[in-house]
């Protein structure tokens, strides 16, 4: 609200096969960070899409951007990722990693597109069955 950035939400009634707290955990940070990086008057979407038995979900944002570089290492927990948000708002870098946890004990997987000044899009996906062991 502070910000001036405006969330919608385009989430289909898709359903996934997944632990629901891990979930909302991961679509939390997700949009946190996104609020973080996103300058005043931005905007962040939430969006899904279900193909072959796989949901994946994207929180785009027209914030500032991770570069090449930075992206292979931002769900890494043994790198130092951490940077300051367009507001000075911090963090600690040990929010993607536990993502990246949460989603592949969920038998999924996360990656980020993001062009550096235009903003970024957050994927993960999930599997819409319980797949069998």
């Amino acid at each position: 609200k502070e910000k001036g950035i405006s969330l919608s939400n385009e989430v289909k009634k898709d359903t996934a096969f997944a632990d629901p707290d891990m979930i909302q955990t991961v679509i939390r940070n997700l949009i946190s960070n996104s609020l973080k990086f996103t300058p005043s008057g931005g905007k962040i979407e939430i969006s899904s899409d279900t193909k072959d038995g796989i949901v994946e979900v994207t929180v785009s944002d027209t914030g500032v951007g991770i570069s090449m570089e930075q992206a292979d290492k931002i769900f890494a927990l043994d790198q130092k990722t951490s940077t300051n948000g367009t507001a000075g708002e911090t963090g600690t870098g040990l929010g993607l990693p536990l993502c990246k946890e949460m989603i592949e004990q969920n038998g999924g997987k996360i990656w980020v597109e993001s062009t550096p000044g235009e903003g970024s899009q957050f994927h993960f996906t999930l599997p819409t069955e319980q797949k069998e062991k």
